[in-house]
This record gives structure tokens, sequence and C-alpha cells, in this order.
């Protein structure tokens, strides 16, 4: 995974830092129970992390090692935050009431590692927790900003049926304006 400077710079932000507060975690969560305790994986600069620490027991999943580092100086009081691989989760199975991944599904660099990575969502949530999650949808605009960032976008209309062959059920995929949110449960 690589993110450009300007995408780092953007994800770094206090307004980024903001709007994810007033704006996408509201919208993305809209209707959904996270329950006792929630996975996040990718959280990067960990803007939904400052949030979500104070809704439910978190532990975060960052595959980049220097952020990895840099969450545990910024929030390792808040969160349990683990250096691994939303692919390969080395963590237990069925050991979490929701797991959740926000503006990060793009950054993967294949439809064959989403895949994987919606598995591993599946195999450590309890049964009846929700999968919830966000990201913009393809587009010019996006394709620019992310010119020398991996950049793979998920297809919303395919989504729902990736889901399911992860083994969810209850799949809800939703568009509004550049952004998608999708929950899926475990049941």
């Amino acid at each position: 995974m690589t993110m450009n400077l300007l995408h780092r710079m953007c994800c770094s932000s206090d307004y980024w830092a903001r709007s994810v507060e007033q704006k996408l975690l509201p919208w993305a969560l809209r209707d959904v129970e996270l329950g006792e305790s929630t996975l996040e994986i990718g959280p990067g600069y960990g803007a939904n992390l400052r949030v979500l620490a104070d809704r439910t027991a978190l532990t975060a999943v960052e595959i980049d090692k220097p952020m990895a580092d840099r969450l545990v100086t910024k929030y390792g009081e808040r969160a349990r935050i683990i250096h691994g691989d939303g692919t390969d989760l080395p963590l237990a199975d069925s050991d979490f009431s929701s797991v959740v991944c926000f503006t990060m599904l793009h950054h993967v660099p294949t439809p064959a590692l989403q895949d994987q990575m919606f598995a591993e969502a599946f195999r450590v949530l309890q049964p009846g927790g929700v999968f919830a999650g966000t990201d913009g949808v393809p587009s010019f605009l996006m394709r620019v900003s992310h010119i020398h960032d991996t950049y793979n976008p998920a297809i919303p209309d395919t989504l729902p049926d990736r889901l399911r062959r992860a083994g969810f059920s209850e799949v809800q995929v939703d568009v509004k304006g550049g952004e998608q949110r999708w929950r899926a449960v475990k049941t």
C-alpha cells in the first residue's frame, strides 16, 4: 500500500479529522450497533480511531509499521494497536462484536486481496456481529488524487455479492455523492 504526499497531508489534517467525526462516521455508522469490542482494519493516521475509542473497546490493525508505531504513541492508552495485515489478521476467530474499515479499501491492491480481507473480517466476527465501512466510489477525481498511490476502487454494484461470498448476510450497500457505505452481518 502506498499513499502520495498530497494524500498523506489530507489524511493527517485537522480538516479530515473533523470531517470524519462530523460527517463520515455518523453516516457510516447510522443504525449500526458496534457492541462491546470493535476491530478497525486500516486506521491510517487515526481519525476514525480517535472517535471510535470512546464508543467501544477498540483494536486496530495497521499494515504500515511506522504508522502503527505512531498510533501506539498517540492512542495506545485508548486502543489496542497491532501492526498487521487485514488480509491475514493475527487475531482469534469470533473475537469481535463488530469490524469496521473506513476509506481504506481502495488501498488494498487487488480485488482478490480485498475479498481475502472480507473473509478475515467474517472470521474474526462473533455470530450476529456487523462488518461496516466506507470507501470512495470510482471516479476521475479519485483516480487523479491517487496518482502514485495504490488505487483499486471497489465497484458498489459488485460489493454485495462479494460480501455474500465471504459469508455475510443482510448485506446493504448505499452510495451518496462520491462515497459508498456497507454493512453486513455474520449470521
